[in-house]
């Protein structure tokens, strides 16, 4: 493999393991590489301007989604092969070490990738994520959806989400699902309609594939006992009225990992749109630390 000798901007592509890996690279400073959520979801939503004043964000187009590759057998979009993938990309940029911001789904991935190769990884920001899925994890976010008209009885759009969310899981169609996420996207703030039109931009081009949806994981996703000897500086961030992801995860992922520092914000799912100079801070300062520690 060829070894990158500077991290240039702009759009790239690298093949790894025969599949299209595409990844975007902007900013200055310390290579941080971006993992968004979904899986399946578009990257967009994840682009953070105010951290690319501070470092050299590498976004990537998860495989399955946009302009990257798809897999052969849907059953290989899975944690492993995500963090597989990230590996790819380092390796390919020729960077020793790393930041890893993973939010949500992507979360699950910086975990795993964290574990298999600590080494290569300079931080950890554990954006709106967990340490384990599983029954409690899934029969949380719908009891916390359910409740989202009663959280919000001023915004009658609510009303009608929760039967949506369901239906957009069933879809068997790239586009059906795009439509259906579309709707459900405004579940995943505090009060979408309170700040609409700063948020609407972001998701203008917003899209979702279903394949990456529907790999199957082996088991749950559980990795609490194996974070306790992760000795890799980490940055958590929850939102505490995130239906999917809320701050009892963020928690659970601090105490699991003995050299975290946990932030709660006053948000859902997306701190980053929703609370961006709470985020953009705290991010920097996570950064600017370990900066100082290795300098």
């Amino acid at each position: 493999m060829t070894f990158a000798t500077a991290v240039t901007q702009g759009t790239h592509e690298v093949e790894i393991d025969g599949t299209r890996q595409v990844y975007h690279v902007a900013g200055t400073g310390p290579v941080c590489l971006a993992h968004s959520g979904g899986p399946g979801m578009s990257w967009q939503y994840l682009r953070m301007p105010a951290l690319e004043a501070h470092l050299t964000m590498v976004y990537l187009e998860p495989v399955g989604t946009g302009t990257s590759g798809r897999l052969t057998d849907r059953r290989d979009y899975r944690i492993d092969t995500y963090a597989r993938f990230v590996h790819g990309v380092l390796d390919h940029l020729g960077v020793a070490q790393a930041y890893l911001l993973g939010h949500s789904h992507g979360g699950f991935v910086a975990q795993r990738y964290a574990l298999a190769h600590p080494d290569r990884v300079a931080g950890l920001i554990l954006y709106a994520t967990s340490p384990a899925t599983g029954p409690e994890f899934w029969n949380d976010a719908m009891d916390n959806l359910r409740r989202l008209p009663e959280r919000l009885p001023h915004r009658p759009q609510a009303a009608a989400i929760p039967a949506v969310f369901p239906q957009a899981l069933a879809a068997t169609d790239d586009q059906t699902f795009t439509e259906l996420m579309r709707q459900v996207l405004p579940a995943y703030f505090a009060d979408y309609w309170a700040q609409e039109s700063e948020l609407a931009p972001a998701f203008a081009g917003f899209r979702a594939w279903i394949d990456p949806s529907g790999g199957v994981e082996p088991a749950p996703f559980d990795v609490r006992h194996e974070l306790g000897s992760l000795h890799v500086p980490a940055l958590i961030i929850s939102g505490d009225q995130d239906f999917i992801c809320g701050s009892r995860w963020g928690r659970l992922l601090h105490e699991a990992m003995p050299t975290s520092q946990l932030l709660v914000l006053d948000c859902g799912h997306m701190a980053h749109l929703e609370r961006p100079e709470s985020f953009r801070r705290a991010v920097v300062e996570f950064v600017d630390r370990q900066q100082s520690a290795v300098a």
